[in-house]
């Protein structure tokens, strides 16, 4: 893991170490309120990344699945903006 995303997880670490229970609350409710903006954020952060990589040359979806340690369908994922996999995303009605 990388210098960065340890000190994200020291600091989420480090509000469980608050001993006033209701600064501790406060803290992690701040933090909670703004993960959904955060989460967004990282998964641009992420796609602008996989984009960057495919646009190297011979790159594929694969050749960076194997890159980044995941599946090849999570790079086509991560492409299309997806968040989740097609497990929870909610399925297409059938036509009637």
């Amino acid at each position: 893991m990388s210098e960065e995303a340890q000190r994200v997880f020291d600091a989420i670490d480090a509000l469980g170490q608050i001993a006033d229970p209701t600064e501790r609350a406060r803290e992690a409710g701040k933090v909670l309120k703004n993960l959904p903006d955060r989460n967004k954020q990282l998964r641009e952060l992420r796609q602008a990344a996989v984009l960057e990589l495919l646009g190297q040359d011979g790159a594929t979806y694969r050749t960076v699945a194997v890159e980044l340690g995941v599946h090849f369908t999570t790079v086509q994922a991560i492409v299309k903006g997806h968040s989740s996999s097609g497990t929870v995303r909610p399925k297409k009605k059938a036509e009637e």
